[in-house]
């Protein structure tokens, strides 16, 4: 990340495993202050010992729908970091079943996730402005560009669509102060999140045009060049082994 103006920080949710936790090591690695959230407490604050340099990392455990966590969230990074660079709205819980057996609850809990990508944006741009401008990284997924027969998934859709209409929106809205609006729409990648063993991942390997499933090193390569590409905004970029280009 580019250190010429002042030590970076960013902020990803979701980061106590999988993609999330990846984002935040590299952020990490590369100098940048993380802020980590993720709804259980316990599960991050040992995320975050897991990595080590507590002087460079800052926890607030809540659930990202909520207006209060947004807060507590962009306040932690300008009392402890003095800004707020990057954003990685990366929360989120998936599964796949038929229209029919998704409950009411199910549907709010994945809106849940939009709610909070939207408030956590929303109480970010102002730090981003002082800073003179940022980046804001969200997650999607690529069953938001085309549906696959075999993984129905209308209830997380309806909120990952959203995500990915708000990013292309806030990239117009939000281009006149430099901040950057993203998104990043993975495939399959081998993460806790699926609940699956190695040797099933394994056997999804030929489902994929290239061959194999992704890795959470896919994804975190993405989130690194969309907090440097200056010149990229509005763009919902697929990692995702070719599945958009036609592939079941």
């Amino acid at each position: 990340m580019n250190s010429s103006k002042h030590t970076r920080t960013a902020v990803v949710t979701g980061a106590s495993s999988g993609i999330g936790y990846g984002i935040a090591e590299a952020f990490l690695k590369q100098g940048a202050n993380v802020v980590m959230n993720a709804r259980n407490e316990t599960k991050l604050v040992a995320a975050a010992k897991k990595l080590g340099a507590p002087e460079r990392i800052a926890v607030v455990a809540g659930d990202i729908g909520s207006a209060d966590t947004a807060r507590r969230i962009v306040n932690t990074a300008k009392e402890r970091f003095d800004g707020l660079d990057v954003l990685v709205n990366n929360a989120g819980i998936f599964a796949s079943r038929p229209i029919a057996e998704y409950s009411e609850s199910d549907l709010d809990g994945y809106l849940n996730f939009l709610k909070g990508t939207f408030l956590l944006t929303q109480a970010a741009v102002e730090p981003m402005r002082n800073c003179g401008g940022g980046a804001v990284i969200n997650i999607t997924t690529i069953l938001a560009f085309r549906g696959v027969r075999s993984v129905p998934a209308s209830a997380p859709m309806a909120g990952k669509g959203g995500i990915q209409a708000l990013t292309q929106t806030l990239a117009i809205e939000l281009a006149p102060d430099n901040i950057r609006v993203n998104a990043i729409a993975p495939g399959l990648i081998r993460t806790p999140i699926y609940g699956k063993s190695d040797e099933e991942f394994a056997e999804l390997n030929g489902m994929q045009p290239l061959g194999r499933v992704g890795e959470v090193s896919d994804i975190v390569d993405a989130a690194l060049y969309l907090a440097e590409a200056g010149f990229v905004t509005g763009v919902v970029l697929p990692v995702d082994g070719g599945i958009a280009a036609g592939g079941e």
